[in-house]
């Protein structure tokens, strides 16, 4: 059984930066393709950024030039950071991820979600 545990969520005021950390543990041979995505109050879960066990990237237009994702294989941990945050970020933040166990199972995780907001 696998899980992810996010942490690095908290106030922070416009212009400001928060990282992000996405930790899987478990039976984990391998994470491959995982992505971050957002709650905001009165809007529906979106994909925030991706990236693949390739090292691709994705991120939705809103977030392109101040979010970057990154991961750390040796770690089992994807990263998210954020530059120039907006009150607009204000979100709960779920980290998702595709593993390979070390059964050679591939499963779909979520985490537990992290509350991020961007207020003065």
């Amino acid at each position: 059984q696998v899980q992810l545990v996010e942490s690095g969520g908290g106030l922070v005021q416009p212009g400001g930066a928060l990282r992000l950390s996405c930790a899987a543990s478990g039976s984990i041979f391998s994470v491959d393709a995982t992505g971050w995505y957002r709650r905001a109050p009165g809007k529906e879960r979106e994909l925030v950024a991706g990236i693949g066990s390739g090292g691709s990237t994705n991120y939705t237009d809103s977030v392109k030039g101040r979010f970057t994702i990154s991961r750390d294989n040796a770690k089992n941990t994807v990263y998210l950071q954020m530059n120039s945050l907006k009150p607009e970020d204000t979100a709960v933040y779920y980290c998702n991820a595709e593993v390979l166990t070390t059964g050679l199972y591939r499963l779909a995780i979520w985490g537990q979600g992290t509350q991020v907001t961007v207020s003065s």
